[in-house]
């Protein structure tokens, strides 16, 4: 493989900021650590990095990598810094101090669900004081009702981006409601050089972005193509393949995801049913999820399914998308959904339940034609108010919404879709002429690449936020507030 040549040193150029990163280790492959290296290799032309790695017993806790030799040969940017300290877990004060003394960061960039972090937040008072270090916060929240909970989490924090439309309208309106100021970036005017007050969080909308140069279309020529079309097409003997590519967990409803096919496949003439195959790339037995192949066996034994177990590289995955015909993600809840992102930018349609960032990808318009925009007064789709949407993408909308819950997060919506509908969404993907479900892919690569679902975009959109906040720094944080306390006597609080 040929390497990029480096970047010339410009002596020009300011010295680059350095960013602390605490979220999964950007060398695994969770979600969290696939979005978190696309934006370290992004955005190294502009910032030094330093990671705290996390990860559940990982097996390099205790010690510390500098990989900035690997990530200049892979970006060429010839003054890459970038630090790795693997961690079992998200960090603890000792290390972030520890941390800020020796690197001095010049902000700290946190990225996952909020629970993770509550011994940040504690400590966020101490932070600004003493260091005046700047929290920004890429974040994500699934659906509705709005976490009210949550407003101390996104008020500790100078910059939000969120992830999906809904998840950057949660924050605002959690911050609004709780009395905290909100500068909308995508909003204000941000050649004005506002005097921001040490509560005003900046909130924007930074959607997840992939890369659009290994998540791809490739001819079928091409030795991977061939490789697993004889894998998954012709050692099967099919001509439909729909694609699962997620974890086997609860909210993934993988079972759904079985038996929506099941039914999809029955309503086939005799002489089709056994063309088609569901491809599911995951573990098949899960302790958070269930046992896919007790549900195969029983549930539906005569369709054809086939597990994806080992682990593969994304240039392998790549052309598992292409080799589908369509890709599925029917999740209840769901704050992005990257396998959708990669089905498209691979040229392959999906099939999407409405919900959180899912909805994203649908592309809804309204009676305009205006791509919809999650505003204030309209945070989500998921009850249907809009239909019209991309032609890539075959939406089902929740047929019941539950509200759950745990003591950590008190409610939530889960958007569950009906499985006859999903049934309906697969049949009406058979049922289009192959060369016009090529057309609709194509179509979502388009988008995606127009729409800002690439990982160049979304470094780029994040390089600008975070240089208006480095540019605008918000004034001081006062060590402490003074509290007015009326005195009342004994006798005015009714105590004789």
């Amino acid at each position: 493989m040929e390497l990029p040549k480096l970047k010339k040193l410009d002596p020009t150029k300011p010295k680059k900021k350095k960013i602390l990163l605490l979220a999964d280790d950007f060398r695994l492959p969770s979600g969290i650590g696939t979005i978190s290296k696309e934006i370290i290799l992004n955005t190294v032309d502009h910032y030094d990095w330093i990671q705290i790695g996390a990860a559940v017993n990982h097996p390099d806790a205790g010690k510390a990598f500098d990989v900035s030799k690997e990530v200049r040969e892979t970006t060429g940017i010839h003054d890459a810094d970038v630090k790795i300290i693997p961690y079992n877990g998200y960090g603890d004060r000792n290390i972030l101090f520890s941390l800020l003394n020796s690197e001095k960061p010049d902000a700290i960039f946190h990225f996952t669900d909020p629970r993770y972090w509550g011994w940040l937040y504690q400590l966020e008072h101490e932070i600004k004081t003493t260091y005046g270090t700047p929290i920004v916060y890429y974040s994500i929240w699934d659906d509705l009702p709005y976490p009210m909970w949550n407003s101390p989490f996104y008020g500790s924090c100078d910059l939000i981006m969120g992830i999906s439309k809904q998840s950057d309208n949660i924050h605002r309106e959690v911050l609004e409601q709780n009395e905290f100021g909100v500068y909308d970036y995508d909003v204000e005017d941000t050649t004005k050089n506002p005097e921001l007050e040490w509560d005003e969080v900046i909130t924007g909308y930074v959607p997840h972005g992939l890369n659009s140069n290994i998540f791809k279309p490739i001819p079928e020529t091409d030795e991977l193509y061939q490789k697993y079309y004889n894998e998954i097409k012709v050692k099967n003997k099919v001509d439909f393949v729909l694609f699962w590519n997620n974890r086997n967990i609860r909210r993934k409803l993988p079972g759904d995801v079985i038996l929506a096919f099941k039914h999809f496949r029955d309503r086939l003439p005799e002489d089709q049913k056994d063309n088609v195959l569901l491809l599911m790339h995951t573990q098949p037995v899960d302790q958070n999820g269930t046992d896919l192949r007790a549900i195969w066996e029983n549930i539906a034994p005569e369709c054809k399914l086939l597990f994806s177990e080992a682990k593969v590289g994304a240039a392998d995955l790549n052309a598992i998308y292409n080799v589908a015909d369509v890709t599925i993600n029917i999740a209840s809840n769901e704050g992005w959904g990257l396998s959708s992102t990669e089905s498209l930018l691979a040229g392959t349609p999906i099939i999407n339940n409405v919900t959180g960032g899912l909805q994203d990808q649908c592309r809804f318009e309204d009676e305009n034609g205006k791509w919809i925009t999650f505003d204030d007064v309209f945070s989500t789709n998921h009850t249907g108010k809009y239909k019209k949407h991309g032609t890539w993408v075959r939406p089902v909308f929740p047929s019941n919404r539950s509200l759950q819950g745990s003591p950590m997060t008190p409610y939530i919506f889960d958007d569950r879709v009906n499985f006859e509908d999903v049934a309906d969404a697969i049949q009406r993907w058979y049922d289009t002429k192959p060369d016009i479900r090529n057309k609709c892919g194509l179509d979502g690569r388009e988008f995606c690449l127009n729409d800002g679902l690439t990982s160049k975009q979304m470094a780029d959109k994040m390089v600008e936020m975070m240089n208006f906040l480095f540019d605008n720094p918000k004034e001081k944080r006062p060590r402490y507030t003074l509290s007015k306390v009326e005195s009342v006597t004994y006798k005015e609080m009714g105590i004789v």
